[in-house]
């Protein structure tokens, strides 16, 4: 697995070796009496930084300072112009420290530098110049009404959209940078404040991009980064009565808590939750094409993706030819650290997970699995699980309806298209989902009747900041990206005047 690195620049080096902490109204703050957690990098388990945890004063005070921002109007009583042309400045500043943001996004989480630089920082910055656009697009409705009293009165209703105030955005350790601006932004873009939590295990991003933000111009207080445990930070962040909306991305367990919780100040929530997506491939596909979109949709970020394809359905007539075709390339993949341009597999985020994935394994296994490739790990120190293949399982198998959220794909045979979309069906989750056809016909008679927020046709995870993203069934609730979005931070009112 050695391999030539891409040299880490001397501005890595010099954020890494800093003592971080929350970044509260400005500021890092720190606290000696504070929990220090080590940061380990996934490639070789090194210690890669250290972060000071947030005590239960310092959320409050993170809290107060975003609501003292928002109160103040220094952010949501600007023009909306002005509040477009600050994001793209910010924007500006992704783009021009892109390569500092992506290794430091590769050496926390572990992922491809490509993905970093290409996902994390380029489609973010488009994200980012999509969304300060809305700022001056947010519009309400003028309404004809029928009131019959008082006798004579005539009447002017319309709606307004106003911004939510301050938003909690917790954000999960798979795509740390990109799902933290696709909180960020459009809660900017309304007016909103935000805190965000980052998973404890990767929050370097964030907190660099606080520190971008106040170079933009956002002022201080406006956008903030808790750093703390989602037990006891993340917890009372949620239930604090100052936060007016939680915008969560990750488990299904933990995103019931989060709702559970937010309840209680009626809090706003969106969730988007968890996913075990499935990809039907029809008898009329062309194999080639539908296996290189599940390496595609099912390994990118080592399957560490809520909307990955990890059931793939084929015909039984075209099984074997499937299996066989996935786990050649499947076994053809490089592993190693992120850092090297050559791997094409890359550690996954913590050593608690890969341990998790690996369990599945056994249980899989134990279940009657058949792994056609894979299954184990490397010997290394750093966090691997080598792709696999998996074939032979029942519907019914914890591989096939639990999320496993690794490098790991299943591939289950069936017998006439009602049989293949039952089983597409056949799962609590129901977030993403991709159909492999040249038949349009078939097609479009199967994407009204696939229980999914998303459905993709011969492609599978590709985003775009215009269309709506979230889940049917437990996958979530809410919606993340274009209009959604800026309905998701704002707050609609209704205004009747009599004259």
């Amino acid at each position: 697995m050695a391999a030539a690195l891409i040299e880490t620049l001397t501005s890595v080096e010099d954020f890494l070796q800093r003592q971080h902490g929350s970044f509260i109204d400005g500021t890092c703050q720190l606290n000696s009496a504070s929990e220090t957690l080590a940061l380990r990098n996934p490639a070789d388990d090194q210690v890669l930084a250290s972060v000071q945890l947030a005590d239960a004063g310092q959320v409050d005070r993170i809290v107060e300072s975003a609501h003292r921002a928002f109160r103040s109007g220094i952010w949501s009583r600007l023009a909306p112009a002005e509040r477009e042309r600050t994001l793209l400045r910010f924007a500006d500043l992704v783009e021009a420290h892109g390569e500092e943001l992506a290794q430091l996004e590769t050496l926390n989480q572990g992922k491809s530098i490509h993905l970093s630089r290409a996902i994390e920082v380029g489609a973010s910055v488009n994200y980012m110049r999509y969304m300060a656009g809305w700022a001056t697009k947010i519009e309400g409705q003028t309404l004809d009404v029928s009131i019959p009293m008082p006798a004579q009165a005539r009447f002017n209703a319309y709606t307004r959209r106003e911004p939510t105030g301050v938003v909690a955005g917790i954000v999960p350790w798979n795509f740390p940078m990109m799902i933290a601006l696709w909180k960020v932004i459009p809660a900017l873009a309304c007016g909103c404040t935000v805190i965000i939590k980052p998973a404890d295990e990767t929050p370097l991003t964030a907190l660099r991009l606080a520190e971008l933000a106040i170079e933009a111009g956002i002022p201080a207080g406006v956008f903030n980064v808790l750093i703390g445990r989602g037990a006891q930070a993340g917890a009372a962040l949620v239930a604090h009565p100052l936060v007016n909306k939680v915008s969560f991305t990750g488990s299904t367990a933990v995103g019931k808590q989060i709702g559970i919780a937010a309840l209680h100040n009626m809090t706003r929530f969106t969730l988007e939750l968890g996913g075990k997506n499935p990809m039907l491939v029809l008898e009329d596909a062309d194999i080639d094409k539908a296996v290189a979109g599940a390496i595609a949709g099912g390994l990118l970020n080592q399957g560490q993706v809520c909307a990955a394809a990890s059931r793939l359905y084929v015909p039984v007539s075209r099984h074997a030819q499937f299996v066989e075709a996935l786990s050649a390339q499947a076994r053809a993949m490089s592993v190693g650290p992120g850092m090297d341009p050559t791997a094409q597999v890359n550690p996954l985020a913590t050593r608690k997970h890969q341990n998790h994935v690996l369990a599945m394994l056994a249980v899989a296994r134990r279940e009657g699995a058949c792994i056609a490739t894979g299954g184990d790990a490397p010997d290394s120190p750093g966090y691997y699980v080598n792709p696999t293949v998996l074939s032979g399982l029942d519907q019914r198998s914890n591989a096939v309806q639990e999320e496993i959220f690794g490098p790991v794909l299943s591939v289950l045979p069936y017998n006439d298209l009602e049989q293949g979309l039952a089983l597409v069906n056949d799962s609590r989750y129901g977030l993403a989902a991709s159909v492999w056809s040249n038949d349009l016909g078939k097609v479009m008679d199967l994407l009204p009747r696939i229980e999914a927020g998303t459905v993709w046709v011969n492609n599978h995870v590709p985003v775009d900041p215009n269309l709506p993203f979230g889940g049917f069934k437990q996958s979530g609730m809410g919606r993340e990206f274009g209009r959604s979005a800026i309905e998701g931070f704002t707050e609609l009112k209704s205004v009747c005047i009599t004259y």
